[in-house]
């Protein structure tokens, strides 16, 4: 974790209330009879001295009144919202909340609460959101997207969610929460929110947001934040792009949200999914992010950094490599599309971990690196040699012959199974593990995916199809869970 200074910019605007106290607290000699056991011995690998509970003046994020409050004040006041609300277990933890509050305003707008709620999702939601179905109960209705080349895309326009709000009897003994969108998705894709807000608005529906990936996009000179846009609810995991801990993360609600506001009811929609013990030390570095960002937009921290990304991005490109997305601070190499055989295309990860590069994602399609402003110049002129070495194995194919160029047929060829039950009715009927050869016409009840990127080939409660297995297999995944029979138990 960088030193505090290092993440203050020249010109500091707020204060950093929750480090201040953590520091003064550091430096007194007290004895400490509260958690945790290590005691603020500075003998480990870790900030020991600066980890602590609630204890007296140190607030209590789940009841927060004091020092959290007001850096809380101070991120709502920089990411221009109603509130943003510090997480400490990542963007999943918000995800789930940000369900249930979506629900509860719902229930409050439709005056119901015997109807069962649905949510519109695009097909690309990280596994955290198929949690919160899976523990709220709620119904999903999923959107699928054009030119699908990737289990981790799902490009939703405003007319094909129109047209999903208009189909007859889709409103038949439900009631809908929200519509939920992944943007930017991993592969770098970002959707038009402003256009999708403004039909989820017209239909009286709330726009949620995954922005895990998306935090800085409000500190660029351009303000492309999913709130600025329009959506109600967002979520943004701080530390994939902040210099944050892992695992912080904001919840953000729009000001446009204020008259349902109940503060102390986000909260406790926090609390449901976190832990009572929330990390000071993440708590700290989420009030430190808020000097570094004050002066950010101002002094073009991020558009520095993305104006290089470009640079390597447009000289990458004329050597034969193909690019995914346009988010402006990832670089998201379309191995397919840069015509590397498959055999090659696996060892593109290996090329970097060779130089001394560790890439944030690699498999046999895609190769996803991530900056920020806080990567050294170095870094980047490191990166764009590999790339050039990358670019040597391409099979030099256009650009325009690139385009739409899918990882495999199973993909492109996606069709949604068929559901028997939703994954909150299947969570705790029993199950089985079988190898993905003996799951045809059976029903999914988990799948072990790895994270990043955690996004499910198979949503649980489906059945089983001929295609599902291909995709199962192409990602290299050998065995599910599936529904347990009647013969079986």
């Amino acid at each position: 974790m960088p030193a505090k200074d290092d993440l203050k910019p020249k010109k500091e605007t707020c204060s950093t209330p929750i480090a201040d106290f953590l520091d003064e607290y550091a430096g007194k000699q007290v004895v400490r009879v509260h958690m945790p056991g290590h005691k603020g011995s500075a003998s480990g690998s870790f900030a020991s001295d600066l980890d602590i509970t609630e204890i007296s003046g140190a607030d209590s994020l789940y009841e927060a009144d004091g020092i959290i409050l007001e850096s809380e004040n101070n991120a709502s006041v920089l990411f221009g919202t109603k509130h943003s609300f510090y997480v400490t277990e990542g963007s999943s933890q918000a995800i789930k909340a940000m369900c249930l509050l979506a629900i509860r305003l719902s229930q409050k707008q439709a005056g119901t609460v015997t109807k069962k709620p649905v949510i519109i999702a695009g097909r690309n939601a990280h596994r955290s959101f198929v949690s919160a179905a899976e523990l709220l109960g709620f119904e999903v209705e999923w959107l699928v997207g054009e030119n699908r080349a990737s289990l981790m895309e799902c490009r939703v326009t405003p007319e094909m969610l129109e047209k999903k709000l208009c189909e007859a009897g889709f409103y038949d003994g439900r009631f809908l929460a929200g519509i939920y969108i992944t943007s930017p998705d991993y592969l770098g894709n970002m959707a038009d929110i402003k256009a999708l807000a403004e039909v989820a608005h017209k239909h009286g529906i709330l726009l949620l947001v995954d922005n895990a990936h998306g935090s800085y996009l409000k500190f660029l000179k351009k303000d492309r934040h999913p709130v600025t846009s329009g959506a109600d609810l967002v979520c943004d995991s701080a530390h994939k792009t902040l210099p944050v801990l892992t695992g912080g993360a904001y919840l953000h609600v729009s000001k446009r949200l204020k008259k349902d506001f109940d503060m102390t009811e986000i909260r406790q929609a926090l609390l449901r999914f976190g832990s009572t013990s929330p990390s000071y030390l993440i708590l700290r570095s989420l009030d430190m992010a808020n000097a570094f960002l004050s002066g950010c937009a101002e002094e073009g921290y991020f558009d520095k950094c993305c104006e290089k990304i470009s640079e390597i991005k447009s000289i990458c490109s004329e050597k034969g490599l193909v690019f995914s997305g346009d988010e402006p601070m990832k670089l998201c190499v379309n191995l397919a599309a840069s015509g590397l055989k498959e055999e090659k295309s696996t060892a593109a990860g290996n090329i970097f971990r060779n130089m001394e590069i560790e890439p944030e994602f690699a498999d046999r399609d895609y190769l996803i690196l991530m900056f920020s402003p806080l990567n050294k110049p170095e870094d980047f002129e490191k990166v764009k040699q590999v790339l050039f070495m990358l670019a040597e194995k391409t099979g030099k194919v256009s650009q325009t012959k690139s385009k739409g160029v899918c990882a495999d047929d199973c993909i492109r060829d996606f069709s949604m199974p068929v559901k028997k039950h939703e994954p909150s009715e299947i969570i705790l009927l029993p199950r089985v593990k079988v190898n993905v050869n003996d799951a045809l016409g059976l029903v999914a009840a988990d799948v072990p995916v790895s994270c990043p990127p955690a996004i499910l080939p198979v949503i649980p409660g489906e059945v089983v199809d001929e295609n599902i297995i291909k995709i199962l297999k192409y990602y290299g995944i050998k065995e599910i869970y599936v529904e347990k029979s009647f013969e079986q138990i």
